[in-house]
């Protein structure tokens, strides 16, 4: 558990690598309830002008949200969480897929035992995700 007065501001959050793998996709589509193609077959991903299938945005965006819930751990609250999409998790079809690694930057300690963190997300060396932030409440 994530204690409030041990953050300090500026303090980095070690980064965690999260595997994706088409079949991964296939059960985020299940899960969700989003079947478009470009998610799970290659031939449509590539004729519509994707480099290959590509994860939901969705689906990267939870993993930030796991990497902050993680690290708070029980008892936590996520109160604000928000991400734009900058690029795109591309999922090749082979026996590694592609890997989300993500990591934060504590950005500032609130009141009430809220603390914002700043998150960054890539794969590929490129960032995914831009302008992510969460707010905890810790215990």
């Amino acid at each position: 558990m994530t204690s409030y007065d041990e953050i300090k501001t500026g303090q980095e959050l070690a980064p965690v690598s999260y595997p994706v793998t088409r079949l991964s996709l296939v059960k985020y589509c299940g899960a969700s309830g989003d079947f478009n193609v470009i998610h799970w077959n290659e031939r449509i991903a590539k004729s519509v002008g994707l480099p290959d299938v590509i994860a939901h945005g969705m689906f990267t965006m939870a993993q930030a949200g796991r990497f902050v819930t993680d690290w708070a751990g029980p008892g936590a609250v996520v109160v604000d969480f928000g991400v734009r999409f900058s690029s795109m998790v591309v999922v090749p079809d082979d026996d590694v897929g592609a890997t989300i690694e993500v990591s934060a930057v504590v950005e500032e300690k609130l009141d009430e035992n809220r603390v914002a963190l700043a998150i960054t997300a890539r794969s590929r060396g490129e960032k995914v995700l831009t302008r992510a932030r969460a707010v905890v409440r810790l215990p």
